[in-house]
């Protein structure tokens, strides 16, 4: 059912259907994560090794689309709001579920990893801040991504108002229409290869732990950047659905190319940084392709989406949790890989579905704890005025 909707027009649909579909990813990345040969926080003794290279690919361009899209979002929830406002809002929304979930959805999955080594969860609480993951207890695991969001939030709420003024809307206006011309998009690269090129000397790997992962932290902003400044204009936008074939054709040469640099031996120092510049084109690339095909395909309303758009954060908060204790007792139930697949699977879509539906959704203080609105509580006459899926987004 499509919602015709004037009152809703301006909204890029596209934009929220493109998270929920990241987001429902991020969660079968982790299932996939389980048999695949690295070590995981729960692993299968029967791995895939053709997976390595997958999901590889899918690494390098997913999250940072993910910051991106998050760009976007926090430029259509800024609104009016002050610096301030938006701080107060960012901490209720990223800053009060990650401190929870990291006093209680992250050590469930520190303890079944390590569950040899305690006699109970209870037990593993006194051992908490024993050190630092991996080697000590204390980690906020998948949470890294809220953490990164909310530093990132903080460092750019000091030049909001600087966003409005007509100097900064000058100097957007000049780049939309450098990167709206064919391939212009690729104008970014000099940012995000250049101070990636610079910053890997120092931090190459990514960690997710911050005080080592300064690289990629600056990585992610720059894509949080550029959805903020330049995909929330609709020239933009609409670019890049005219230029998908484009982005298309060059994400699968840069592809190409990536996958036979990781079949030859170059020379170290050459080698790294013509990695490097092949990784980047491709994590970006690979996102204006997403983005292309969304905006062309998707941009329109379904009485789902809006339910979607609203589960899809408790649902990330939950994913990894669920599916490290379900997988743990999965993985001790039988053998084979396909049993295990399809149990751990459905077992924890089930789960977590389950678990926001009928819990979290229905009280406000488990609503605030995963970074959702309070629910307003309705006279009877307001709930005969709208239908829900109609009811208009808050």
């Amino acid at each position: 059912m499509i919602i015709q909707n004037p009152q809703k027009r301006e909204r890029q649909y596209f934009i929220d259907w493109l998270r929920i579909a990241l987001i429902i990813s991020v969660f079968f990345f982790h299932v996939g994560m389980i048999f695949r040969p690295e070590h995981w926080h729960v692993n299968s003794t029967v791995t895939f090794s053709i997976l390595d290279p997958i999901m590889s690919w899918l690494h390098i361009w997913r999250m940072p689309l993910l910051f991106l899209v998050s760009g976007v979002g926090t430029y259509y929830a800024l609104g009016k709001r002050t610096s301030w406002q938006y701080v107060k809002e960012r901490v209720k929304r990223l800053y009060v579920p990650f401190s929870i979930g990291i006093f209680t959805l992250v050590p469930v999955q520190v303890y079944i990893e390590k569950i040899d080594s305690f006699s109970s969860l209870v037990d593993f609480y006194f051992h908490m801040f024993d050190g630092i993951y991996p080697d000590g207890n204390f980690s906020w695991h998948h949470l890294w991504f809220i953490a990164y969001l909310f530093l990132i939030s903080l460092f750019i709420s000091p030049f909001l108002s600087f966003t409005r003024t007509d100097w900064f809307k000058k100097i957007r206006e000049k780049l939309i229409v450098l990167v709206s011309k064919p391939f212009g998009m690729n104008w970014l690269l000099i940012l995000i290869i250049g101070s990636q090129c610079y910053l890997r000397n120092y931090w190459p790997n990514s960690t997710h732990a911050l005080f080592n992962d300064w690289a990629y932290f600056v990585f992610y902003m720059v894509f949080f950047l550029i959805g903020f400044v330049l995909f929330t204009s609709e020239k933009a936008v609409n670019t890049m659905a005219n230029q998908r074939r484009m982005y298309l054709a060059q994400t699968a040469l840069f592809t190409t190319l990536l996958f036979s640099m990781w079949l030859i031996d170059l020379p170290e120092t050459f080698g790294r940084y013509a990695y490097w510049i092949t990784e980047m084109t491709v994590s970006l690339t690979c996102g204006l392709t997403a983005i292309g095909y969304f905006k062309r395909y998707f941009n329109r309303d379904h009485r789902w989406r809006s339910i979607l758009n609203e589960a899809i954060y408790p649902f990330y908060l939950l994913h990894q949790t669920v599916l490290v204790v379900i997988g743990y007792f999965v993985l001790n139930l039988t053998s084979s890989p396909f049993i295990q697949l399809v149990l751990i699977t459905t077992i924890s879509l089930i789960s977590i579905i389950s678990v926001y539906w009928f819990i979290i959704r229905k009280f406000n203080v488990l609503r605030v704890a995963f970074g959702l609105k309070v629910k307003q509580s309705r006279t009877p006459r307001q709930e005969l005025k709208l239908e829900p899926a109609l009811a208009p987004d808050r």
